[in-house]
């Protein structure tokens, strides 16, 4: 066994390399490449290629969103911690996560339903242009088609990236009808290291 010699300033460089040569044939749209080679580059998985949907808008909303201070709304804790504060304070723009507010878990008890439901429904009092990144929760995005369809909120951008079985192929597909931006992980896979990468892959795109 063979190993590479990468000094550790280069590997996200050569691990970039590995994932173009490995791309082949395959010729990726010029805007959303490096969102895709993110994703791919956190997942280890080139089903992105075929799997991750943009909205014809997505990008350019979510950058002019970013360089107007946008807040990224996170499902889970996880995403929030993955992105990358140095370069969200070079834009102005920051991030949020509700899901341990104790004003939420007291609502989804009173309601039945999840905490990343109300956190949909907190994010409609954030001041500014918005960005909702779901890596975990497809209740949240049932719950945010719901609330932009009552006019309570309009997104500059929904990723939407949820992991697993129920309801979460369901859920994207909902969220792509609901007439905002969206970048979306069609099918099963997804999670909040996906979430936090595309979200990094815009940031990078002014900050980097």
């Amino acid at each position: 066994m063979n190993l590479e010699n990468v000094l550790p300033g280069d590997i996200e460089k050569r691990s970039m390399e590995i994932i173009q040569e490995e791309l082949g044939e395959i010729i990726l749209d010029e805007t959303k490449a490096s969102i895709i080679k993110r994703v791919i580059h956190t997942s280890a998985d080139f089903d992105y290629v075929r799997t991750l949907h943009f909205s014809p808008d997505a990008i350019d909303k979510a950058l002019a969103a970013l360089k107007n201070g946008a807040t990224i709304i996170t499902d889970t804790n996880m995403a929030k911690a993955g992105v990358n504060k140095i370069g969200l304070a070079k834009l102005g723009a920051k991030v949020e996560c509700f899901m341990l507010d104790a004003d939420v878990a007291a609502t989804a008890k009173e309601k039945g339903c999840t905490r990343a439901a109300v956190c949909m429904e907190k994010a409609c009092e954030v001041e500014g242009p918005v960005i909702i990144a779901v890596g975990n929760a497809p209740t949240a995005l049932v719950r945010l088609n719901e609330l932009i369809a009552e006019g309570k909120i309009k997104p500059e951008l929904v990723i939407g990236v949820p992991v697993g079985f129920v309801n979460v192929v369901e859920s994207k597909e909902i969220i792509m009808s609901s007439g905002v931006p969206y970048i979306v992980a069609r099918g099963r896979k997804g999670g909040s290291n996906v979430a936090a990468a595309i979200c990094n892959a815009l940031i990078y795109k002014l900050a980097r």
